[in-house]
């Protein structure tokens, strides 16, 4: 997976007041989880734009004035109101540990269906995924190329190439629904297929 590397400085003081004032400087407070202890840091706003307005996901490498650590955002909260982010907390990443992210679905193939005429539906747009820090995938293949007018992708036939997928086996991912033109064609097919021939004697 993709790394988005964000620079920021360790905060001594953790207080409503010290927070207020980061914030008045368009810096964001951030704490980083799943160490020995705390890291309370801030960084610019503007940092966070890569990571945070984006369909896609990372992971994170948190620059503290030269010390490192990996990671991945875990929470974050926005001002009611203006959308500006008041918080973010982060969640240090162990190489030896799995961990569990949501992944985006990225659509692969021409589907058989909608050629005929059918319309695509992704009802996934993110699969919850299980693995270790490195074989997270930047995003999971869906190949609806075999779906045909009706039929419905299933996750036990997506690819697991060193991760879990969490989600039940009955969960379905992308569809192909018949469309409002071909079940109109389809319906007028049947009542002539129905209708008797002209100038057929009973």
């Amino acid at each position: 997976m993709k790394s988005i590397t964000i620079k920021g400085s360790e905060r001594e003081s953790v207080g409503k007041a010290a927070t207020r004032a980061a914030r008045n400087a368009g810096m964001v407070p951030c704490v980083l989880y799943g160490g020995n202890q705390p890291v309370h840091f801030t960084a610019e706003e503007m940092a966070f734009k890569g990571l945070v307005y984006t369909p896609n996901v990372h992971t994170v490498v948190i620059d503290l004035n030269g010390k490192t650590y990996d990671a991945i955002l875990q929470d974050i909260q926005f001002h009611p109101v203006s959308d500006k982010i008041l918080h973010i907390d982060f969640y240090q990443l162990d190489a030896a540990k799995e961990i569990t992210m949501e992944v985006p679905v990225k659509v692969v193939g021409n589907s058989k269906g909608v050629m005929a005429g059918g319309v695509l539906r992704l009802n996934q747009r993110k699969l919850k995924v299980r693995a270790l820090p490195a074989n997270l995938p930047d995003f999971i293949e869906a190949d609806i190329t075999e779906l045909e007018m009706g039929n419905k992708l299933y996750i036990t036939k997506l690819p697991t190439n060193n991760y879990k997928l969490l989600q039940p086996d009955n969960t379905v991912v992308a569809q192909v629904r018949i469309s409002r033109a071909a079940m109109k064609a389809a319906q007028e097919a049947a009542k002539a297929a129905k209708a008797p021939a002209k100038g057929k004697k009973k």
